[in-house]
């Protein structure tokens, strides 16, 4: 049929362009909106052949591997209209819940760039390919350097190179996740299995001479040369391998700083999901904090990082499956605050259970737009009210967008009030 001539109504919620070829949706990766483009057209996608007319708003990308490697997905937007994206993105999802609500400006939390990232290894005739994955591909995109990626992830890639080629004649697609820390970079194998003692040998060799902080696989020490530390407020933290962090050093504490101004007259908060204790180790300097999370290994990381810091209040960690035991509305009453952080998938169950509790302010975290409507629509019916939404950027470029959004309990204002206030 040859390329098709459209024009891209708007972006996409993957940032992708928006066309109508009659009454059919196409999506095309690198267009914008109001762009006149050539695209080969294959069913719902397309690829982009040229751009007839480009939009005032088009700029040109900061990486030469952009349109290529996956990571990215709107390099060529101008700053203003791709904030103005990124808060759309939290407005669709929410009118796709069936809510009207105001949505703050974003927040750009970029900072220093990433502080940590997973790169991609896959193996050919015992070469190893190291990158990013291509867009809706496997395919990997070897990269010399990523302009987005915090100045300490600087040797990572190197580092990452180093241990492909020696795990390369196994075959096996190696994930090498890396995070920058105080003591240096930390690196999480994933994927190839049990190491054989030569190939532990050789890591331990290149652990040395990329001079890496700690090298694990699959959760199992492999070498060990410096504790992998961060600083959560006056905390500081040794982490578990493989924990979770936030993108960026500037995203935690942007959001921190949100859930602790929103909770800043509770006594007694609940930290739901908690993880390393972002907002816990942060919060028990003038709180009284319980947190939860399945991960004992993140429970035992924050315990630890409690203890060793002086003038926190108490404290106390349990590990629970959230997802399959939620807290009850029962046991949320005796908090003055309510922090929930889930992952992607959100956590219904347990913002059912809030709803229907009288925790008078409940700040919800998320990384998923979709997930969080949800989320807010149940708490909403439970009779809560949206104090503000706030889209937080520490995915620069990519399609994700973080959320914090605070509630208050609509039908118990004036006892919650009382409550705060003493």
């Amino acid at each position: 049929m040859g390329p098709q001539r459209l024009v891209i109504e708007r972006l996409g919620n993957r940032g992708e362009g928006l066309a109508l070829l009659g009454e059919r949706r196409v999506f095309i990766p690198y267009a914008l909106a109001g762009e006149t483009v050539t695209a080969e057209v294959d069913g719902e996608h397309a690829h982009l052949v040229d751009i007839v007319e480009a939009s005032p708003q088009r700029i040109a990308p900061i990486c030469p591997h952009f349109e290529d490697c996956g990571g990215c997905a709107v390099q060529t937007l101008r700053a203003d209209a791709y904030a103005a994206w990124k808060r759309s993105l939290v407005e669709t999802a929410l009118a796709n819940a069936g809510l009207t609500l105001d949505v703050a400006p974003t927040v750009d939390a970029h900072g220093a760039g990433r502080r940590r990232v997973t790169f991609h290894a896959r193996f050919d005739a015992l070469k190893a390919r190291v990158g990013y994955m291509a867009a809706r591909s496997h395919r990997i995109v070897e990269i010399e350097a990523c302009p987005l990626l915090a100045p300490e992830l600087a040797g990572a890639l190197p580092a990452a190179r180093a241990i492909a080629a020696i795990l390369a004649p196994r075959g096996k697609p190696l994930d090498i996740a890396v995070t920058a820390t105080l003591g240096g970079l930390d690196m999480e194998l994933r994927g190839g299995g049990p190491l054989s003692e030569t190939e532990t040998g050789a890591l331990l060799a290149v652990a040395d001479a990329h001079d890496l902080a700690r090298l694990t696989n699959h959760g199992k020490l492999v070498a060990l040369r410096r504790a992998p530390q961060i600083k959560i407020g006056e905390a500081t933290l040794t982490l578990p391998p493989g924990a979770f962090l936030q993108a960026t050093q500037a995203g935690e504490e942007t959001l921190a700083a949100r859930v602790l101004s929103a909770t800043a007259k509770a006594q007694n908060v609940a930290d739901l999901f908690c993880g390393v204790g972002a907002f816990a180790l942060r919060l028990a300097r003038r709180a009284q904090v319980k947190a939860y999370d399945l991960d004992a290994g993140a429970l035992a990381a924050m315990r630890a990082a409690a203890h060793a810091t002086p003038g926190l209040r108490t404290l106390e960690d349990v590990t629970r499956d959230l997802f399959t035991r939620p807290l009850s509305a029962r046991e949320l009453n005796g908090f003055d605050a309510v922090v929930f952080d889930p992952p992607r998938a959100g956590a219904a169950a347990q913002a059912a259970e809030i709803a229907r509790s009288e925790a008078p302010i409940v700040v919800a975290v998320s990384c998923h737009a979709q997930s969080f409507a949800r989320d807010a629509a149940i708490l909403l019916k439970g009779g809560y009210v949206i104090r503000e939404i706030t889209p937080i950027d520490q995915f620069r470029y990519a399609a994700h967008v973080e959320i914090v959004a605070v509630f208050e309990k609509a039908s118990g204002r004036k006892s919650a009030k009382r409550r705060l206030l003493g």
